[in-house]
């Protein structure tokens, strides 16, 4: 197990401040959106450039790199600063001088290439950006020749007395040297704990920042001036703005590429360096390793809280789900054990009942005999039993506890990472905001100074509001059109499937149809997933959000809305729409006056809902989340380095040289933020609690999927993309309110699945209201009425009534109807009222039930665990303690100085006036004394 080393202090001439017994960790970053990750706290005294993670000098580390493309001039030479003068007048001496580094200036009568106005503006942009950060303190150096043709790199230095200025300004909070024992648990469970610390050794990742604490330091808000009791120190720039613009409209604009901060070194290779990258690729993002805890702390350590947040709730999800996945497998194997006891599906699959049922379709369709739909009963049972109930109400206390777990979790991780306190500071105004301000005001007629009280209001706003507003109903209106036009294939599909198939051919038409119904549902879900996140993102720009945490939300609600309307949409259609509008033989409800409403089979559409659910869910964790992160970022790799193998054979010379740690970085894919990421975990939670009545299995394959994905993700962000900025957050933000919501939404659509698209309910009213002998025999004849083929209407009657081999007078169908010989035939029977009654009935029972049981839940779990709020107040008491003896130490420091001055002044006064007036100048030096000191 590799423990890390402590690097040594920088030396104090550097900090520029007088620094008692410090020692700083290794470099952690932090900031907030688009902002400046400066964090080398020190330097390697044997280290030399070490290919780019160094300034030239070997002793300055590179904290963050921002890139830029300049055109070369045909003599070879490079352009690289050129002194400008503002409206106000010229620079100081100290900006006007070149950046240090590789570039290579125009000497002096050399002419000078012609360069564009638009490239010049923004040549000009980049050194008044610059310009403004060595201003700031920040050291700069610049290189221009790397292998990389065209593009330019400007390595950025934090010194200390930068680092303390800021974080001092941001009130961080720092370790001290003062330690405090945590509360370990005694007794029995102190026992419990040390067999599951054994148990569990193996899985545990071999990082030392996984070792669990039995001290821990107090933590205060940095201050320069009592750096004496600060132990470790982590620091950072958290600065947006630097002048009049900021990095991210410089970037928004072209005038800088890219902006980054780089990894610590390879992760691969036999002479590899040890560093942190390479430790989370052995210990992390390793398939190998999934069977591992993941070790949060280096993770967070290494691209900050907002990250680690993330993976965090990501492995307590992916634990949640072992529970669900054993109880669902329970579940699914009772409805197997059970499937040759099962009454009614023995009753639809006897042959000696020679029921006849009535034709699917108009004139193509024959008369079927029930028995030929066995095998879908006999499947139907395996999701349609009584367990299925239970596992419904497992599943509504399972998301409640998980929610609840979750917060406990994440009050744990808040007081490890010292954020108890933290509180994130209002966000400045986004560049487009802010343009959109400026121009208002420039529209304005009249002139007056106070323009930065000038905002946008809701009148401004307004043809944006009404264009999302638009825009969402199209685009929901545009899945509700693709899903009717499934349902017409389906149709149309059957009926001429019905037509052309052999009979044997004929019995499969219901499986094979919905199966590629199913499919193709799938590949428009994928395809108007990508689109919709297009749309939401285009939607809130035009918006014109005032701060990032403002863009972020809203597009996130936008998001979700879109893609969870895309998703669920063909499922919600089947669960409660499908059979519920079809009519009765004689009197079918026809779409366009020709295409007939389907049915449900006679087991009902649970089975077919599925199938549905499951075609969906797995294929879009397998094509959409898995394939396109492994293939999409490789396949881009691969032409950025086709891209630059072409350049490399245009220029040997540059080929030739050492790739630099940021140009190696700057080749890999950008960060484009955790918004996917959650968006696919959210989507899948809904599949795994919305319709889990239908598909118990759905926690299992959600398990196993996210085994993968913690992998997959941990390999993407290590290997694949670029260094994130570290982000500082104490929670998941808005995505644990959608949490929220769709557990309680999964209440309710639970419900009326077990109501309305089982045969749960129908089956307790025959049980307790109908059957003879206590028993569910005779339930499949209850749930079927009567028609006499002699009512059909004209031209819809089968082409074939002979296609049995015997006339057929009456036929059967699935609904509570009043038979053809009685006075109101065909009629809704008083049997459909009893039922609907006892459907409502169980679903304001089982709502309330189960919200009831998951409030319970979330009252009876603390938010905070015990544990912590008595740590967290032992660090309050503690921490008084510490400032009221160092203030203690002062006034005797300060009682001591004053008793020595007067006692040096008694013994002057002592003297003789001889002896005083020759030695005049004791007096004066007893007096002045306190003022040496």
């Amino acid at each position: 197990m590799r423990v890390n080393k402590k690097y040594s202090c920088l030396p104090a001439e550097e900090k520029g401040i007088h620094i008692i017994n410090i020692r700083a960790i290794e470099d952690i970053g932090y900031d907030q959106h688009e902002s400046t990750l400066l964090n080398s706290l020190s330097k390697n005294p044997d280290a030399d450039c070490k290919y780019g993670l160094y300034f030239r000098d070997g002793k300055r580390k590179v904290d963050y790199i921002l890139v830029y493309h300049y055109k070369k001039s045909s003599a070879g030479r490079t352009l690289t600063r050129r002194v400008h003068h503002n409206d106000s007048g010229a620079r100081s001496a100290k900006q006007d001088q070149p950046l240090p580094g590789k570039g290579v200036q125009l000497e002096m009568g050399e002419s000078e290439p012609h360069v564009d106005y638009h490239e010049d503006d923004k040549r000009f942009r980049r050194e008044e950006y610059e310009g403004n950060l060595v201003e700031a303190g920040l050291e700069l150096e610049r290189d221009e020749d790397t292998k990389i043709h065209g593009i330019g790199f400007v390595k950025i230095h934090a010194p200390w007395n930068v680092l303390c200025r800021e974080a001092e300004f941001l009130k961080l909070k720092m370790p001290t040297k003062k330690m405090y024992q945590i509360n370990q648990t005694h007794g029995l469970l102190k026992k419990i704990n040390s067999v599951i610390q054994k148990i569990t050794e193996p899985i545990q990742p071999k990082v030392a920042e996984h070792k669990p604490q039995t001290v821990k330091r107090l933590s205060y808000p940095f201050s320069r001036e009592k750096q004496h009791l600060k132990k470790e120190t982590t620091l950072l720039n958290k600065r947006r703005k630097c002048g009049k613009y900021g990095i991210t409209s410089l970037l928004a604009n072209g005038v800088y590429s890219a902006a980054y901060p780089l990894h610590d070194g390879d992760y691969e290779g036999e002479n590899v360096e040890p560093n942190d990258r390479k430790l989370l690729c052995e210990e992390w993002a390793s398939y190998g390793v999934f069977y591992k805890y993941q070790p949060i702390d280096l993770v967070r350590k290494y691209f900050g809280e907002k990250i680690g947040l993330y993976f965090a709730w990501l492995g307590v999800y992916t634990q949640m789900l072992i529970p669900a996945s054993i109880v669902g497998i329970i579940v699914f194997l009772y409805g197997c054990a059970t499937v040759d006891e099962n009454i009614p599906s023995m009753e639809m699959c006897d042959q000696r009942n020679n029921i006849t049922m009535c034709p699917l379709c108009d004139r193509t369709c024959s008369y079927w005999k029930m028995s030929s739909a066995c095998a879908t009963a006999r499947a139907s049972h395996l999701f349609d039993n009584p367990a299925t109930v239970f596992f419904s109400v497992f599943m509504a206390l399972w998301a409640a506890t998980f929610m609840e777990h979750w917060k406990r979790k994440q009050m744990r991780l808040n007081y490890r990472w010292d954020l108890t306190g933290f509180e994130e500071e209002e966000d400045h105004p986004r560049a487009e905001y802010e343009a959109k301000v400026l121009e208002k005001s420039l529209r304005k007629e009249h002139k007056h100074k106070e323009t930065d009280k000038e905002k946008l209001t809701w009148k401004d706003r307004f043809p944006a509001y009404l264009t999302n507003f638009v825009g969402i109903i199209f685009m929901v209106g545009l899945t509700f059109a693709i899903v009717f036009g499934v349902i017409i294939y389906r149709i149309s599909t059957a009926a001429a499937l019905a037509i052309s198939s052999t009979p044997s051919g004929r019995s499969s038409v219901r499986v094979t149809v919905t199966a590629t119904a199913v499919i193709i549902n799938l590949v428009v879900i994928i395809i108007l997933d990508e689109v919709y996140g297009c749309i939401a993102r285009w939607l809130t720009q035009i918006e014109v959000p005032k701060t990032d945490k403002n863009f972020e939300e809203r597009l996130i609600f936008k998001a979700f809305l879109l893609k969870f309307v895309n998703a669920y949409t063909p499922i919600f259609y089947v669960a409660f729409f499908k059979g519920r509008f079809v009519g009765r033989p004689g009197d079918y409800v026809y779409i366009f006056h020709s295409f007939r409403m389907e049915e449900c089979a006679p087991g009902g559409c649970l089975m077919e809902l599925c199938i549905q659910l499951s075609i969906i869910m797995l294929g879009k964790q397998l094509i959409q989340n898995n394939l396109f992160e492994i293939g999409i970022p490789k396949m881009k790799k691969f032409i950025r380095y086709m891209k630059l193998k072409r350049r490399r054979s245009l220029d040997h010379e540059e080929h030739m040289k050492k790739k630099q740690r940021y140009e190696v970085d700057y080749n890999l894919e950008p960060f484009a933020g955790l918004t996917p990421e959650y968006m696919e975990m959210i989507i899948q939670f809904g599949f795994v609690t919305l319709f889990v009545a239908s598909f118990p299995l759905a926690p299992l394959f959600a398990l196993l999927n996210n085994i993968i994905e913690i992998r997959l993700d941990a390999k993407k962000f290590v290997t694949e993309l670029r260094r994130p900025v570290a982000v500082r957050a104490k929670d998941i933000g808005i995505w644990y309110n959608i949490l929220r919501g769709i557990g309680k939404l999964a209440v309710i659509i639970n419900a009326f699945v077990i109501s309305f698209t089982s045969d749960f309910i129908p089956r307790l009213v025959y049980l307790y209201m109908y059957s003879e002998n206590g028993t569910m025999h005779g339930f499949v004849n209850h749930t079927l009425s009567s028609f006499n083929v002699s009512d059909f209407q004209a031209g819809t009657a089968p082409n074939d009534p002979m296609d049995l081999g015997y006339e057929v007078q009456i036929c059967r169908y699935k609904d509570y109807r009043e038979p053809p010989w009685s006075e109101n035939k065909y009629d809704i029977s008083k049997d459909f009222w009893a039922v609907l009654a006892a459907r409502l009935a169980f679903v304001i029972v089982f709502q309330n039930l189960v919200m009831f049981m998951s409030d319970f839940v979330d009252w009876i779990i603390p938010d905070i665990p015990k544990d912590i709020s008595q740590q967290i107040h032992k660090e309050k008491v503690l921490m008084v303690e510490v400032f009221m003896r160092e203030e203690q130490g002062k006034l005797q420091m300060l009682e001591t100085w004053k008793d020595k001055d007067k006692k040096k002044g008694e013994n002057c006064n002592n003297h003789s006036p001889r002896l005083s007036r020759s030695h005049s100048g004791s007096l004066s030096s007893c007096h002045s004394y306190p003022l040496d000191v």
